[in-house]
């Protein structure tokens, strides 16, 4: 990238935060530069949105967010949902069917959902917006779910579809359920190590919820700078301007990267930041 981001865009985990939750000083200094240059800032995740308050507190900005890798634009500053996009109860149905008998003989799965509300905590009960199904073991330290039986948990609309097998890695289940899951129905991916995928509506990836913002923004593709490390961010990072793995990134995102810059515990975002924004 020549010219300098006008839109930088970071996944949370793995990337922008250390091993410890924390935005390292110097990324913090280098993303503080780049605002007050007047580049947009915002977070490219897969949580949901009611999960990155934490990160939100330790940035400079409280910008509009991509969260639930794409299917939600969060306003942090405004505490509200600017766009949504959602799994419908016969997609869901069909997923899970398709998935159940991908894995029929290796362990099978379990599910929860995610649902948006409206983006502000004191309307939204977490209960309604993440159910979990009876079986389901989640791997968040978090008391803020709900249970439904499978059936009720599927009758409504959700932002994302959690696929769970306590069996299987992350790789492996992919490799067996998004093969089988029809593209016209939802989008597989996955963040983590773990048994766990998530499905996104059909079309919509962290990429899909960039190209919303920097089109809100009024920003060209060729302008966009993206940072993450793991599956769920290889199409975004195709698909920016300059697309940056994290040393710490797994081998299919690098290579899908332009850039490979350190760690995200070495301060991995500042270090291509700093190109254009640093106080020296």
């Amino acid at each position: 990238m020549k010219e300098k981001p006008l839109l930088v865009a970071s996944d949370i985990d793995g990337t922008i935060i250390s091993s410890q939750d924390r935005v390292l000083p110097r990324v913090q200094e280098a993303l503080t530069q780049a605002a007050e240059s007047g580049v947009e800032i915002a977070l490219a995740t897969g949580r949901p949105h009611r999960w990155i308050e934490p990160v939100l507190e330790q940035l400079p900005v409280r910008p509009v967010c991509v969260c639930a890798n794409g299917a939600v634009l969060y306003d942090s500053k405004y505490h509200r949902i600017v766009k949504a996009h959602e799994l419908q109860p016969e997609a869901l149905t069909e997923i899970v069917r398709a998935a159940r008998e991908a894995l029929a003989d290796r362990g099978g799965v379990n599910v929860a959902v995610e649902r948006a509300g409206t983006g502000d905590a004191f309307d939204d009960d977490p209960r309604e917006m993440f159910v979990v199904t009876p079986g389901y073991f989640h791997l968040w330290g978090t008391r803020e779910f709900g249970e439904q039986r499978e059936e009720r948990a599927l009758e409504e609309p959700a932002i994302k579809l959690l696929l769970r097998n306590t069996a299987l890695g992350a790789e492996e289940m992919y490799e067996a359920v998004a093969a089988a899951v029809d593209p016209e129905l939802g989008h597989v991916t996955y963040s983590m190590d773990a048994g766990i995928l998530e499905v996104a509506p059909p079309g919509i990836s962290k990429a899909h919820g960039v190209a919303e913002l920097a089109q809100m923004h009024g920003v060209p593709q060729e302008r966009v700078l993206c940072f993450g490390d793991m599956p769920n961010d290889i199409e975004m990072l195709r698909w920016a301007g300059w697309g940056v793995a994290m040393g710490n990134a797994r081998e299919p995102v690098k290579e899908a990267a332009d850039e490979v810059t350190s760690t995200n515990d070495e301060g991995g975002v500042a270090d291509v930041l700093e190109r254009w924004f640093s106080l020296s």
